[in-house]
């Protein structure tokens, strides 16, 4: 009885040395957003920077968005606060 109790123990032992936790990796996705046909975009050109900087001296542009008419949405800081500006593609300030 007593062999059989303490054989119990050591195949429980065993197995539990083998136990180990995995790691579960998730691939990360990135996502573009396309909410009103606008698609985000790493740049803008020249003529819109120098209409926001000449509306806005001092402006930081955070991120920008184009849409099929080449109408940017750029959301933009301007002395610490955030705002979201329209132009097109020659610079002109289509909304606040």
């Amino acid at each position: 009885m007593k062999k059989l109790i303490l054989s119990a123990a050591i195949v429980l032992g065993s197995l539990s040395m083998h136990a180990e936790t995995t790691a579960v990796t998730s691939p990360m996705v990135q996502t573009v957003n396309d909410q009103d046909g606008y698609k985000e975009v790493d740049g803008v050109p020249a003529a819109v920077k120098k209409g926001l900087d000449d509306a806005y001296p001092g402006v930081v542009l955070e991120k920008a968005w184009v849409n099929d008419k080449k109408e940017y949405k750029i959301e933009i800081t301007v002395r610490g606060e955030k705002s979201i500006v329209y132009t097109d593609a020659s610079g002109n300030i289509l909304k606040k």
